[in-house]
């Protein structure tokens, strides 16, 4: 297995965590682990069908995924090729890019994706970051409320700060806070700030693939 992070440029990274690629070769099984880190993401299926090791499959070749927020562990046992192309972005950071009233309703959900503009790309060294870069550059739109600085300040407090507090910091109330959180990350600011407490480092929490065993 080969997995690559590569960095959007510094204009997009204040919402975007990484462009990344994972690569599945042979007729191993592999083994995928993954931690909730607030995040979502766009996934492209670039070859095969993408199957667990029972044939079940998680993503349809040449298909276009997006990932939910995720509230606990997931690991996942596959065999067989593919190549995935990934855009993770940061908690807070979708809506500005794309309009949904909210992404609550995606929470712990693998949606794919049928009428939603995006590049298409079906051969893994089609694949630029420049290319990448282009498109959300130019997609970028702040949304109307942005909760950015407020999602920042929970994770430089490594998810101490209790909701009051944080609404009271920010001019607002708890009751809109929650409503802001749900649309914009798809979880409650109490349970993005569990996942920040209970981990070893809020600022790297990360997707990790182990290798193949």
């Amino acid at each position: 297995m080969a997995y690559l992070e590569i960095q959007p440029q510094p204009a997009l990274q204040s919402y975007i965590d990484a462009y990344w690629i994972s690569e599945m070769t042979g007729h191993a099984l592999h083994k995928t682990k993954i931690l909730p880190d607030g995040c979502v993401d766009i996934i492209f299926n670039i070859e095969d069908d993408y199957r667990t090791e029972a044939g079940t499959i998680l993503m349809k070749s040449e298909a276009i995924y997006f990932i939910g927020t995720m509230m606990r562990f997931k690991e996942y046992k596959t065999a067989g090729k593919a190549k995935l192309l990934g855009i993770r972005f940061k908690p807070g950071a979708f809506s500005y890019f794309f309009k949904l009233s909210s992404l609550y309703e995606f929470t712990d959900q693998s949606i794919e994706l049928k009428n939603i503009a995006l590049p298409v790309i079906h051969r893994i060294d089609e694949y630029t970051p420049a290319y990448l870069d282009q498109f959300f550059l130019h997609k970028l739109s702040p949304p109307k409320y942005s909760i950015i600085h407020i999602i920042k300040d929970i994770q430089e407090q490594n998810g101490q700060l209790k909701v009051g507090d944080i609404a009271k910091k920010h001019f607002t109330t708890p009751r809109q806070l929650e409503r802001h959180f749900r649309n914009s990350v798809g979880v409650s600011p109490k349970t993005l700030s569990a996942l920040y407490a209970t981990s070893l480092s809020a600022l790297k929490l990360k997707t990790i693939f182990q290798e193949s065993v």
